[in-house]
């Protein structure tokens, strides 16, 4: 294990100096075991390789290790400028000292209970990195250990834990490292403000879970605040510490959740001195990543026993205890008014809705429900239309304070009631759908079918489906998918049970959905038709004296139309109007045949004189 040679980050580094001096260029001396995996594209194809190999050769280490010893919870390469602190905790002798930094160091985070056996394990680690010939030191560590440092004030150390690059991790190495980005860009943003950063929770307890957030807390130093008034000094800073907590992660590249809690440094100390338990807790189990002489001697204070809550702290936490039946009352009515009515109404006043009426108010629900689904329908049972009159006047009896409190047995009841009526509720909207699923199927049949038979000129049902594929979709004048449209909705009639029992919720709307689109192109096809046909008939006409007219023929008469005035010309001239025109358009728009009687041309040249036809 303790063989020398260069460490994986310094070879990185070394490779790239090398370059950029040839190159002209400065060396980057910041390299570390997370820039790993982003190579630098100038790097020659064989130091490539080296990396890769060395990356290989570690990737088996870790696989070995944590196959052995299952419960390691993290393996990390600690940072080249960080090496030499944790060496020379191990090592006095400067040979030593040097010889152990130039090689890769790991950092193996086990478990606190396995800790007792740290000296097989490391035995272990070792004879499995010297059977594959690895050079590398191995720091093993409990989660306790990390955060010791923390607790004498070496936050550099556990900044070079957090930044190690992972081989393995259960989120022990992404928690830290998050909570150290976090706090290196809150310190360079607003470190003069900062008394303390302190991470804390499930984290720091050791039984975190991939759901668990991390919780870090930042101190907030409002002794010396001259310029705005402490609450605007921590909205502010708390604006922006919440702001870095996206960034902390990008940078981590972990999706691991801050929770930060962000306190005033005075009101950190009134609650203190109040005796808050979740301050004493937090003081308690909290380890400061960051701190200027703060929170380490409160923490000191509490383990020895200065920090105690004075008498009115007692006395206010006690009398919490007295409040207690005031607040169970007080949540079994809310249960009672608040959860069941709005669980009761809001599913009823939908159902009204599907129906096919507009929603109900409060007061009308009750006297609709039965209207139409007891009286009218007959489709609901006479106890649920009082069960919803029953909680309707409990809520208007809470409103108007008639009602200050209702029993647990009360809301028992009530709830097995009201789970009663909202599973009867399920069983009507299935009633209500399929009704409402008949009524839409045979709406399409008969609309489909109506628009068909004037298109195509057939009244028998059966042949449309023929002539409409025949005289439309062959002559490639409409869709041809609207074919299977009209197949599928010429089966569906009062007669075929069976087809319309077989189809779901989606089957219906989803041919619902198709039958409005065949008869939107359907009617504008009908329409262009119609057009065409009263196109035909149309002319301009212009005279010798240069008037303009336009003449219109609808087969049964002709119109003769100027900017004054609508003339209907038959066997002669008469005086018309729209109304006349428009009822003869319709006529000739339903007719097949465009006609123009000749003898039109003589009765015009009468009433016009000499005349042209214009295009």
């Amino acid at each position: 294990m303790a063989n020398e040679g260069a460490s994986f980050e310094d070879q990185v580094k070394d490779k790239k100096d090398t370059y950029s001096k040839e190159n002209g260029q400065s060396g980057n001396n910041n390299t570390t075991g997370i820039e790993k995996e982003k190579l630098p594209q100038e790097m020659s194809e064989k130091v490539r390789k080296e990396m890769e190999k060395t990356r290989l050769e570690l990737e088996k280490l870790k696989k070995e290790f944590v196959k052995k010893y299952s419960f390691i919870r993290a393996i990390g390469i600690l940072p080249s400028q960080g090496t030499q602190k944790f060496v020379e905790e191990e090592f006095t002798n400067k040979e030593d000292i040097e010889r152990v930094s130039k090689m890769i160091n790991l950092v193996v985070i086990i478990p606190e209970d396995k800790y007792k056996k740290v000296k097989e394990i490391r035995e272990g680690l070792i004879k499995i990195a010297e059977s594959q010939k690895q050079k590398v030191w191995i720091h093993i560590m409990s989660h306790v250990d990390v955060f010791n440092y923390g607790l004498d004030g070496k936050y550099e150390y556990t900044a070079d834990i957090g930044m190690s690059y992972p081989l393995y991790d259960k989120d022990f190495l992404a928690n830290l490292r998050v909570a150290e980005y976090h706090k290196h860009l809150v310190l360079r943003k607003f470190e003069k403000y900062i008394v303390s950063y302190v991470i804390a929770g499930s984290f720091v307890r050791g039984d975190a879970v991939k759901t668990s957030d991390v919780d870090t807390c930042v101190i907030i130093d409002d002794t010396d605040v001259k310029r705005m008034s402490r609450l605007e000094l921590k909205d502010k800073l708390r604006g922006w510490i919440h702001r870095y907590i996206a960034e902390a992660g990008e940078l981590a590249q972990v999706k691991n959740v801050l929770n930060v809690q962000v306190y005033l440094l005075t009101e950190f100390w009134e609650a203190v001195k109040d005796a808050h338990p979740v301050m004493f807790t937090f003081i308690r189990d909290g380890i400061p990543l960051y701190d200027r002489g703060t929170f380490l001697p409160w923490k000191l204070l509490l383990k020895m026993g200065k920090l105690k809550p004075s008498p009115e702290a007692i006395d206010m936490f006690m009398a919490s205890g007295d409040k207690l039946n005031e607040v169970v009352k007080r949540r079994l009515l809310d249960i009672a008014v608040g959860d069941i009515y709005w669980s009761i109404l809001t599913p009823t006043q939908a159902l009204i809705m599907l129906y096919g009426q507009a929603p109900p108010t409060t007061k009308e629900t009750p006297g609709m429900l039965k209207e139409i689904f007891y009286d009218k329908e007959k489709m609901l049972e006479k106890k649920y239309v009082d069960f919803v009159e029953k909680i309707i006047k409990l809520y208007k009896d809470y409103e108007h304070q008639k009602v200050s409190e209702v029993s647990g047995k009360e809301v028992d009841q009530l709830m097995v009631e009201a789970n009663a009526y909202l599973k009867r509720l399920k069983e009507l909207r299935e009633q209500i759908e399929k009704g409402a699923q008949k009524k839409t199927l045979a709406q399409a049949h008969e609309e489909v079918s109506k628009i068909l038979g004037s298109i195509l000129g057939e009244k028998q049902e059966s042949k449309l489906a023929s002539m409409f594929e025949k005289e439309l979709i062959n002559k490639g004048l409409l869709n041809p998918r609207h074919l299977e449209t009209i197949k599928s909705i010429m089966k569906i009639n009062n007669k075929d049970k069976k087809t319309k029992s077989e189809m779901n919720r989606q089957q219906v709307e989803d041919l619902r959905k198709d039958s409005s689109t065949l008869i939107r192109d359907l009617t504008e096809f009908k329409q262009r038709e119609e057009l065409s046909r009263i196109e035909k008939g149309r002319f301009r006409i212009k005279t010798a004296k240069g008037e303009n007219y336009e003449l219109i023929s609808t087969g049964e008469a002709a119109f003769l139309i100027s900017q004054t005035a609508i003339k209907k010309i038959t066997n002669r001239v008469y005086e018309s109007n729209e109304k006349e025109l428009s009822e003869h358009l319709s006529k000739k728009a339903a007719s097949k045949e465009t006609r123009i009687d000749p003898k039109i041309f003589h009765i015009l040249e009468l009433e016009l004189g000499q005349f042209e036809m214009i295009a």
